[in-house]
Parts: structure tokens; sequence; C-alpha cells
């Protein structure tokens, strides 16, 4: 494993107590950008000058002691589907080459506000799908770093910043955070305004970091400013990171990827569940509850519905983006746009209808289990050498999102740890919990990730 940059939470005790400054700490980071950028690639453009200007200012804060949060100084990656008014917002397409809108997305006008440091923008696939862009993975350049936030998780991953924004609209938080070594927050539906983003009704932005403790807070103060997504309450919990919590019951969600998971994965994930009852955990599986298994029977085809409604939801973008501009969209993209096409209304229909069944399912389980637990990944990062030209392109270059879909389709939480490596690469657990429960889901992994020894297969 890579050394990572020192905890930001565990940096403001130096902050207030003088020993330590938010600009001494941005450079810190600097330092570990200009080391590792050659090879692991995960930003766009950064604004130094800018970044450098925002910590100085926070270091008078501190100083004065009227800091504006705790998570004032903290330098900061963007996913580059977000906007920013300081930089172009180009989202991995050649089609967007040049963007810039100058203005903030909802979340991160509500980083500023709270002081922290935007210092760049981080690498997306192209349009926040399956197209790969450079980034590769902070433990073996030969891997996929995972997409659609590929930069943000690489960024924290090889210790550049201590926390980065990212988005899921299937896997693409929790998955690129498994592969990457990193903890990470996909929250409850709406429970971080999407801002400019409101295109698609499985969107989510998500939190990538180092620690509990700092995706908690970014996540809160983001919500205590800019609030949830239009026509949601916004994300539940405590200003502080939430305690970590034992479970008493927790439930395994297999999905339709458990199949095909290979021995060395599973045998790391079953050492977990072990772990887990040595720890005093009730663990069930789907044969011990039948709600359990009615629920793991909806998530047959789940990831197939979930990519049928997002495909309905792009397919005006994309087609208007390829009406103008044809070559500068990926031949995967437009490979997409082909399948939505061949949609009708009452396709779309029947496929929300699917993921209203399935959101019944997973409420029913509230009075069962505390939460489900699961790979993060199907295994560690697929080795990715790049497209073959003239071959058909690859289905899943940046992974499979298999075990992600379930929480994009229900609109529930999900945070990743890093517990278990597969390999000598990070392999992901997840913690998935009901609607709104995000506090619940981040102190029960941050208990796991303190409390059970870490696993390697």
């Amino acid at each position: 494993m890579t050394a990572r940059a020192h905890s930001f939470h565990h940096a403001v005790r130096g902050f207030a107590a003088g020993t330590d400054t938010p600009r001494a700490y941005l450079e810190r980071c600097l330092e570990t950008i200009a080391t590792r950028e050659p090879v692991v690639r995960a930003w766009v453009v950064t604004n130094e000058a800018g970044a450098r200007a925002a910590a100085d200012a926070s270091t008078q804060r501190w100083r004065d002691g009227r800091a504006l949060s705790p998570i004032d100084g903290m330098p900061l990656g963007i996913k580059d589907l977000l906007e920013t008014r300081d930089m172009p917002t180009q989202m991995g397409c050649p089609a967007y080459r040049g963007n810039f809108p100058k203005r903030d997305n909802a979340a991160v006008w509500a980083l500023r506000q709270a002081g922290a440091v935007v210092l760049g923008k981080t690498v997306t696939t192209e349009l926040g799908g399956a197209h790969p862009g450079p980034t590769t993975n902070p433990f073996d350049q030969r891997r996929t770093p995972g997409g659609s936030s590929s930069g943000s998780a690489a960024a924290v991953g090889a210790g550049m910043v201590p926390a980065a924004l990212g988005t899921q609209v299937g896997g693409s938080v929790i998955r690129p955070a498994s592969y990457c070594g990193n903890v990470a927050l996909k929250p409850t539906q709406g429970g971080i305004n999407r801002g400019e983003r409101q295109a698609t009704s499985m969107s989510t932005t998500g939190i990538h970091a180092g620690t509990i403790e700092d995706m908690w807070q970014v996540a809160i103060e983001i919500a205590k400013r800019a609030g949830g997504d239009p026509g949601r309450p916004g994300l539940f919990g405590p200003p502080a990171p939430p305690e970590a919590r034992r479970p008493t019951v927790l439930g395994v969600m297999e999905t339709e990827g458990w199949d095909a998971l290979d021995d060395a994965s599973k045998a790391a994930f079953e050492q977990v569940v072990a772990a887990l009852r040595t720890a005093g955990v009730t663990v069930l599986r789907r044969a011990d509850h039948p709600m359990l298994e009615a629920f793991e029977t909806s998530l047959v085809g789940v990831q197939a519905m979930t990519s049928a409604i997002t495909g309905w939801e792009n397919h005006w973008l994309f087609r208007n983006l390829v009406a103008a501009e044809a070559e500068a969209i990926s031949a995967r993209s437009r490979a997409v746009l082909a399948m939505a096409e061949r949609m009708t209304p009452e396709d779309y229909r029947l496929r929300l209808m699917q993921r209203e069944e399935l959101r019944l399912r997973h409420a029913l389980l509230a009075p069962i289990v505390d939460a489900v637990i699961a790979p993060a990944s199907p295994g560690p990062a697929p080795l990715w050498a790049g497209e073959v030209p003239n071959a058909k392109p690859v289905a899943r270059p940046t992974g499979d999102a298999v075990f992600n879909t379930p929480s994009s389709g229900i609109g529930a939480p999900a945070v990743t740890i890093p517990l278990t490596t597969v390999g000598g690469m990070p392999m992901g657990i997840q913690v998935m919990a009901q609607v709104n429960m995000d506090a619940q889901a981040a102190a029960i992994a941050r208990w796991m990730l303190e409390t059970l020894p870490p696993v390697a297969a």
C-alpha cells in the first residue's frame, strides 16, 4: 500500500495549536502531486495559485480563532462533471473541450463557503459513463482506478488530497473507492445537492476520503449549506463524524455478482463475516431469513434495469451531442445511445415499476437487519491495457458495477471501507443502510474499520 495524505481531521489540531497551517498542509499535498501525478494522472487541471491564496486566507482565520468550519483549509479535488467558477468543466469528452461556464456547482459553492480549498478538477470517464480517461490505479499503474470518478478516487488513494468529490449513477463512487483503497460515501439519493446535474434520477454526489472523519465532515458541511436536491430533505446526521457503532444484526447482500466472484475475493469477504461473528455480530445470509431471500430475488436483473433507466434519461443529451459532433463521442457512448433509442416510454415505465419493487423489498429489511454488507467491487481492480485498435470496445473497462447498482437503484446510502486486500490490491467492503440512515451506515463502517482485523487473501 502507498502512503496517503495525513488525515485533515487530525491536522486541524495543529492548526488550532499553531504548530501547523493550512498553507503548509496544502504544500505537502502539492509535493505529493508533483511526485505521483506523472504516473497516476488523476488531474485534468489544477489552480495552484488560487489554492495557495485560499490556504493563506484559511491560515489567517485559524490564527485569529475564526475558522469557518472543521474543513476550513482542506484541499479538495472536484470531479470534472461538476462546474467550478475558476476552472473549465470538460466532462472527459472532446465535445466539451474548453467548456468554461465560470460558475460553481451547489456542492462546490458550499465547500468554498466552509473555507475548503478547491485545488483542481479530477479526471472523469467520458460524460460519467464507461469510456475511460487516462488515470491509472495508484497501487498498480497497469490497472484501472475504476470509474467514472477515476481521478477523485486515484487522487485520494495516492495521498494527493485528503478528500475529493465524485458522482455515482451505477457504481461510480463506491467501486473506484474499492479499487483505490479509500473510504467513500454514496449518500441517500438527493442527500447532497447536485446543482446543475439533475438530469438523471439516480445520479448522486459522493465523497472519497482517506478517513471516515474527513468523509463525513465534507458531506455534512455541504449539506449544512446547500441542502439536498430539490424536493429532497438532504443529508441527515450529526455535525461531527458519527461515533463508531457495533451493529447487532447485519445481512449479507450477494447480488448477481456473487457467483462470478473469484475465489480469493470470496475468501476475503468470508473472513470479514467470520470476524464480525467473532465480535458478537449476528450475520444473516439469504437462506437464514425469507425477507433476505426475497430481497436477493428482487436484485436479479437490477444492473440491466438501472442501466436502462439511466440510458433513457440520458439519451436526449447523447443524441444532441452526436448530432452536433459525432466524432467527438466515443463508439462506446454511441452504443449506449443506440440501446436507449430502442426503448419506448412503456419500457421506461416498466423499469421504474421494477425499481419501486426493489425499494420496497429493501425497506422491509429495516426491522430485520441494521444494514447489509457486500463486497464493494467484484474483486480488486482489473488490468487495463487500453483499447485495441479496430476492435469492438471492451464492455466494462473501468470494472463491473454489479455490487453497486443495488444502492443506486434503491437510493440507499452506502459507505465503503478498505478492509481487505486481494493479491496485494485493495478491495473494499461496503455497508448499505436504509434510506436517510447515512449516519448509521457511517457509524457501522467506522466500527468495522476500527475493530476488525485487516484481511489479506
